[in-house]
């Protein structure tokens, strides 16, 4: 968007171009839980045709109305495979620009060094309140990537369930901020969010009240890891909602969460992938919900969980380009939940933003 401070970030229904420097889309999928009636998605410039070669128009009825889905009343359907891979650097103004060129020529300019590269810091808790199995969804989620993809990192866990053994290690700011300061080729968030913070949950205590600390866009203020850059996922709801201003639904955040950790001068992220709406997982165990004739907790099988899982499955085979790491994690995912058999898969895929150069040769050249 052109301001920091106001402007509608949408036309009408299916795009927002007028107060914007490059434009968005929109969906209009309304899968029922209220909070998303229209989500940014950039995947509409990454889904150039179908499975028949022929054009992608996210309108297939010819209402006029793009990437249209109602429960009751029908859809369009999409291919959603990507041709191209897409990323967005949400620049606001002259000096964002050259941050974020600055920081993507000297992390690619040279190899990292594995010294602070191969620290891979996880950050999560107990996610949802799940009664029947108990499990510490952010946790296991962080643990799994860890244990059957990323093997030769360095795991740096900064656990809500650390609060009882090791406080310098559970998930909050004050933590969060060393680790990162201190550098590493990844971070992983994994909790609850909105544009302007992310957190989570104490094991076993879903108070709003009460909670590890997480960390917020302000916070970012005290990151100096300077070239030692991460790539961050966050699965959250809404950290990655670029089309936030100052007076943006009264949070008081000029930029989201997603890009403000991305741009930072002196630290931050090269790249951050989020969604820009509402984000899912399935708790409890309900049986081996991917059919991959492995039993996992249903929070891994499904949604942001299955997502995120195999997109840290395509750098451990060793994908090293970004965008391609993005693009063949929406191809798994559709492959085995294809997008138009279920609104919360469609969505899942639609609203997940690489926001960042999709041509970035992780850990550098």
């Amino acid at each position: 968007m052109k301001s920091l401070f106001f402007g509608d970030g949408k036309d009408e229904k299916n795009q927002g171009s007028k107060n914007w420097y490059v434009p968005v889309r929109y969906t209009n999928h309304f899968e029922g839980s209220g909070g998303d009636p229209g989500f940014i998605s950039d995947l509409y410039y990454a889904d150039i045709y179908d499975g028949e070669d022929n054009f992608s128009s996210w309108d297939t009825d010819g209402d006029g109305i793009f990437a249209y889905w109602h429960r009751f009343w029908g859809k369009d359907e999409i291919d959603m495979f990507p041709e191209v891979f897409v990323g967005r650097l949400a620049c606001r103004n002259i000096f964002e620009v050259k941050i974020m060129v600055n920081k993507i020529i000297s992390y690619e300019s040279t190899p990292a060094d594995p010294d602070w590269f191969n620290n891979f810091v996880a950050v999560a808790g107990d996610t949802h309140n799940d009664s029947d199995t108990n499990y510490y969804e952010g946790e296991l989620m962080c643990d799994y990537v860890l244990d059957n993809y990323l093997t030769n990192f360095n795991p740096v866990k900064l656990y809500a369930s650390n609060n009882d053994i090791d406080t310098l290690h559970v998930c909050s700011t004050e933590n969060i901020i060393r680790e990162i300061s201190a550098g590493c080729g990844h971070i992983f968030f994994t909790g609850h969010g909105s544009p302007g913070v992310w957190d989570t949950h104490w094991p076993l205590d879903f108070r709003w009240s009460d909670t590890p600390g997480g960390i917020g866009c302000y916070d970012f203020f005290s990151l100096n890891n300077k070239e030692k850059l991460p790539i961050c996922i966050v699965e959250a709801c809404h950290n990655s909602q670029f089309n936030v201003t100052w007076l943006t639904y009264g949070r008081g955040y000029p930029e989201c969460w997603s890009w403000w950790l991305t741009r930072k001068i002196g630290g931050g992220a090269i790249a951050t992938l989020g969604h820009t709406g509402l984000s899912y997982e399935i708790i409890g165990e309900n049986g081996d919900l991917d059919g991959d004739g492995v039993n996992l907790p249903d929070c891994l099988e499904t949604v942001c969980g299955f997502q995120n899982l195999r997109f840290y499955e395509t750098i451990g085979e060793g994908v090293d380009i970004l965008g391609e790491v993005w693009g063949e994690t929406i191809n798994k995912y559709l492959t085995t939940f294809p997008g138009m058999e279920a609104q919360i898969d469609a969505k899942t895929i639609s609203q997940w933003v690489l926001l960042g150069d999709p041509s970035l040769k992780i850990g550098g050249y």
